[in-house]
């Protein structure tokens, strides 16, 4: 197993880990916001997305087919795009008061660029099928 895939997978396992650790605090509420808890806010549950893909990618990853490094390039892609979005959404500033940014939200986002690289830095040893020539 090439070292890449080791460290996607590490990473996704800390992305997993990120999602259950504090992302930010609203302070004047007295609010803490994780990935899978952000109850008093209209945030939702981002962080059981970022497991659905983190899991798509890890069974991915222990495919060895042409299609399934195209998919994981697809699918940890997405991962980074849903951080960015987390990122922006859930640290912005609402009504003249900004949250507290906490470790867990620049993890998440850290952890999918590592493991879309790991993706594209892969080597991919897929194995082909000869081409039978047609006979006339």
């Amino acid at each position: 197993m090439q070292i890449m895939k080791w460290i996607g997978v590490v990473a996704a396992i800390v992305l997993v880990a990120a999602c259950f650790l504090p992302w930010v605090v609203i302070e004047s509420k007295d609010i803490v916001v994780t990935g899978v808890e952000s109850t008093g806010t209209a945030f939702g549950k981002p962080g059981y997305f970022h497991i659905f893909f983190t899991g798509l990618y890890l069974l991915l990853v222990w495919i060895n087919r042409l299609w399934s490094k195209r998919v994981n390039i697809f699918v940890s892609g997405f991962n980074v795009a849903w951080a960015v979005r987390n990122f922006m959404i859930i640290s912005i500033c609402y009504g003249g008061e900004c949250p507290v940014k906490q470790a867990g939200l620049y993890i998440v986002l850290i952890s999918s660029i590592v493991m879309l690289i790991s993706v594209l830095f892969s080597d991919a040893a897929v194995k082909e099928k000869p081409i039978q020539e047609s006979q006339p």
